[in-house]
């Protein structure tokens, strides 16, 4: 039986169809006018490529905007070209943006044009025994086709391999290159040989075979031709050098690496809405399941979707029989619908159920719009349900149960039970294959589209918030959710549970974690408005002073904040070297940069101090009392336990973990968050954990020793370092070893300690080879973890949860290398979030279990607890506090825990 044929790689040349589909149709407009006849001719063409090639990977490869390499070797390259029509102008964005949402690869590549990086991609595959479709109609790209590269025209419908550009244009397709070097092109501006015509190229290649043999007799030709050909000799390796379709492109991906994304039905259906596609609307606004398969990267392929059976629970007979499967249910699936996303002021607008796969239910409680139907009563409803939703025995499954728990707390009601999590299944399952928001784990694990809510509500600022929305609307939609929460979980529970520890840390660690972060959520924090708004005012008073510092250093006055005005101080005025430039050439300002002038310059260092200054006044002093709960009159912060890649929590409304520590006005920020009166605020933090942890994964002797003797790790790594008795290691070595340490294992090379130190980069070298000659043990671990991660494709934590890195092997080189960073640091971040997450949990149960009201924990920040405590408990709670963190996990060197107590948060870090 012979073996099935892989299907061929199609590359589209997308800007050749952009011109071409632009000419070619009728000049097709919106009722608002926009154009949108390029448009439709292209995205036709790419769905009738999806069409004729199942199968296949198609990727579409664009022109970007700007001058190639071809500019540098001819500078008139393209210029009898006239500019791009603007009516074909604003309909590129548009292509790109449907492309996109098609789940297509697009491919823009910066100096490169799009025939290069398509005969690059096309050799690549070529040589790996791949064959090659290229949809184009340009006709230059005949010197690519080969007996695996095929030119195929969706425009004209008509095909050329080998025979067909022999038969087209006379020659083989090895010498088409010289053809077009011959005959030149003058809209690309190429000289060629002038009055050389194709029939004459063509005669002269079939008789001399190439450019180069043609060009050693070119006395050979008489007339006036030939002597065109002798006066162009000079030129004409420069016309093939420019019509030499580049295969060597050197490309920061593979063509392996280039993978289709599902696609979003969501988003197409709204530019084809917005460009008013009639066809495309009626075909995607249809039944989503006729349409989800196919092109789901990831979706299993056995699963099935199930017919749906939704209703809508209006009366007190289906409330009561909805109640009774759920009381008798071993597991199901549960989602509130809100008028508001934030959860310290949402009130519930309806709740949804699913006990089994297509079969779900919506109880609608607060829809009020002008002419809604009657609805049963909220705050009874909810009572009759209190003692269900409230019985731990009965297991609950949701999509972000905590934010469910929190809207459910402000009617009363504490949600127990809390059995299953898929946002958490697919967050531990791989943290790094997709957002794991509902909408994207349907397409990618049951190859589904769900509704959007801008679907039912609209969008913008007439968009209904879910109480005015239509019931039928809202019950598919809500129903919906509960469903596909199910559905998720049977696709991602056994993966979990197949897959080395995961299932462990989904169980042990992160769904634990649950209710305790909602606690913290809902007890939120205290904060000083009159601290706050007292900074803010002086906060402006030094921005100011900085102001008139750096216009008296530049000798000028200036706007700060203006990219233009300070590329002209520092490059034209003050003329500062220019380190790097943006992507559209000119000198960068960012702050890497300004960071790299500091060094040697004032004003950069002026205008580094005011942005700092700028950004802290703008994200907390400012913000901070506008975030105050007018109900509870305290700060209410949201965790997420599902976006970082090493499995830390992040917070936003205020992001808690981007407070600065180390200055005196970040400092300022944490003295504004206090405690009420008769407690005081303790902070519990994790002594140098990660390198700790480092100590216990590479098991290097020396690390191990200077732990277990409780030695300053620092002051001990200086002394073997700079060879000194640890009693005369002065301030500074510390401070380097210091550097040495946490650089090391973030990854840092020897230019990169050179500048933190401010020393010779070879010394910052021999410091390195010098930490590695003390602690052998941590080079030996670092190249294992490298290895290992090349190998596997992940790296682990102490607890088993797997830190994927997809750019491990990328061909990249410092893509790669920034992934072999990862790989060494990632298993020490991961397995601090770890501990600090297990520390919450055997915390929280201690603090609840005590029915006491002594101490709260408010705030997670990194490695460190915040607590409010009862004055009169403190020396309790520290002692209970250090005890329980110190056991959260067991490592060959102690867990230290530093604890500190004061009436604001910078007073008890």
């Amino acid at each position: 039986m012979s073996q099935q044929k892989t299907p061929p790689v199609v590359l589209v040349d997308g800007s050749s169809y952009l011109f071409r589909a632009f000419h070619a149709l009728p000049p097709l407009t919106t009722s608002k006018g926009h154009p949108t006849g390029a448009i439709k001719g292209v995205i036709s063409m790419l769905r009738r490529l999806e069409q004729d090639f199942p199968g296949s990977k198609v990727v579409v490869v664009f022109d970007a905007k700007g001058k190639t390499f071809r500019h540098e070797i001819y500078e008139d390259y393209k210029a009898n070209r006239p500019p791009m029509p603007d009516d074909l102008a604003v309909q590129v964005k548009p292509i790109h943006e449907i492309v996109a949402a098609m789940g297509l690869p697009l491919l823009i590549i910066p100096e490169v044009e799009a025939d290069d990086v398509i005969g690059t991609l096309a050799t690549e595959a070529t040589d790996k025994g791949v064959d090659v479709v290229i949809s184009t109609g340009d006709k230059d790209m005949a010197q690519l086709v080969s007996n695996h590269v095929t030119l195929i025209n969706t425009m004209t419908e008509t095909r050329m391999d080998r025979e067909g550009v022999v038969e087209k244009f006379g020659i083989e397709p090895e010498q088409v290159v010289d053809y077009l070097a011959l005959v030149g092109d003058p809209v690309d501006n190429i000289p060629g040989v002038p009055k050389c015509g194709p029939k004459t190229a063509v005669k002269w290649l079939q008789k001399y075979d190439n450019l180069d043999n043609l060009m050693t007799h070119a006395d050979e030709i008489g007339g006036k031709i030939g002597e065109n050909l002798r006066n162009a000799l000079d030129d004409l390796p420069l016309s093939r050098e420019l019509a030499q379709i580049r295969t060597d492109v050197d490309l920061d991906f593979g063509i392996e690496e280039v993978s289709p994304e599902p696609e979003d039905r969501e988003r197409l259906l709204e530019l084809f809405r917005e460009y008013e596609f009639k066809n495309w609307i009626a075909e995607y606004s249809g039944d989503s399941n006729d349409q989800a398969g196919g092109k789901n990267d990831g979706a299993d392929d056995h699963n099935t979707a199930p017919e749906r059976q939704y209703e809508a629970i209006l009366t007190e007979e289906k409330l009561n029989e909805w109640r009774a499967r759920l009381e008798a249910a071993d597991l199901f699936a549960f989602d509130t619908e809100t008028t508001t996303l934030r959860y310290s002021e949402a009130q519930i607008v309806g709740l949804s159920f699913a006990i089994e796969p297509g079969k779900a239910a919506y109880l609608p409680l607060g829809h009020d719009y002008l002419g809604a139907p009657e609805q049963l009563d909220r705050d009874k409803t909810l009572a009759t349900l209190k003692p269900l939703l409230e019985d731990p025995t009965k297991k609950k499954l949701g999509q972000n149960l905590k934010y469910d728990k929190n809207v459910l707390a402000n009617h009363g009601i504490s949600l127990e039970g809390i059995a299953e999590d898929t946002m958490l299944e697919s967050y531990v399952l791989n943290s790094t294959a997709t957002r794991h928001d509902m909408t994207s784990l349907a397409l990618k694990y049951l190859g589904e589209s769900t509704i959007s809510f801008q679907d039912i509500a609209g969008k913008g600022a007439k968009q209904l918030t879910f109480n005015q929305v239509d019931l039928e609307k809202a019950t598919e939609y809500a129903a919906e959710d509960a469903d596909i929460t199910l559905r998720l979980h049977h696709a991602l529970r056994p993966r979990l549970a197949e897959t080395g520890r995961l299932e462990n840390v989904y169980a042990d660690i992160d769904l634990p974690l649950v209710p305790v972060l909602s606690h913290i959520e809902q007890r939120g924090v205290m904060v000083d408005s009159m601290t706050l708004r007292q900074h803010s005012q002086e906060l402006q008073i030094r921005m100011a002073e900085l102001e008139e510092e750096a216009h008296a250093e530049a000798g000028m006055s200036f706007n700060l904040g203006s990219t233009k005005q300070l590329q002209a101080i520092f490059y034209d005025n003050m003329g500062l070297p220019v380190i790097k430039k943006t992507p559209k050439g000119a000198p960068s300002t960012a702050e890497p940069v300004l960071q790299e002038l500091a060094h040697e310059h004032l004003l950069p260092r002026l205008i580094l101090e005011h942005r700092s200054l700028s950004k802290l006044k703008s994200t907390y002093t400012d913000t901070l009392p506008e975030l105050i709960s007018p109900r509870t009159g305290r700060i209410h912060t949201s965790y997420h336990q599902a976006v970082t890649a090493t499995g830390r929590l992040s917070s936003s409304e205020p992001n808690l973990q981007n407070i600065p520590i180390r200055t005196e006005q970040g400092r300022r920020i944490r003295q504004a968050f206090i405690a009420p009166e008769g407690y005081r605020l303790m902070a519990a933090d994790y002594s140098q954990i990660e390198l700790r942890i480092m100590a216990h994964l590479s098991g290097d002797e020396g690390l191990l020793k200077a732990f277990a003797k409780g030695e300053d790790i620092h002051r001990a790594t200086a002394a073997e370092v700079f060879g000194v008795n640890v009693e005369k290691v002065s301030g500074d070595q510390r401070r380097s070893a210091k550097a040495i340490n946490f650089g090391l294992i973030y990854g840092m090379s020897a230019f990169g300690l050179s500048r933190q130190l401010e020393v010779d980069r070879k010394i910052a070298q021999e410091y390195i080879d010098r930490y590695f000659q003390r602690y052998p043990g941590v080079l030996t671990y670092m190249d294992r973890i490298r290895k290992q991660a090349h190998d596997d494709g992940y790296v682990e934590t102490l607890a088993g949860r797997r830190l994927y890195l997809p750019e491990i092997n990328a061909r990249n080189k410092q893509m790669q290398q920034a992934a072999e960073r990862t790989a060494i640091n990632a298993p020490m971040q991961g397995t601090a979030a770890d501990i600090i997450k297990r520390a919450m949990v055997t915390v929280e149960d201690w603090l609840v279990s005590s029915r006491s009201s002594d101490a709260r924990i408010v705030m997670q920040v990194h490695d460190e607890l915040v607590l409010e405590v009862r004055e009169s408990a403190i020396d309790t709670i520290r002692e209970g506090l250090q005890k329980r963190m110190s056991a959260a996990a067991e490592l060959k060197v102690p867990l230290v825990v530093d604890v500190g107590v004061g009436d604001n948060w910078d007073e008890a870090h």
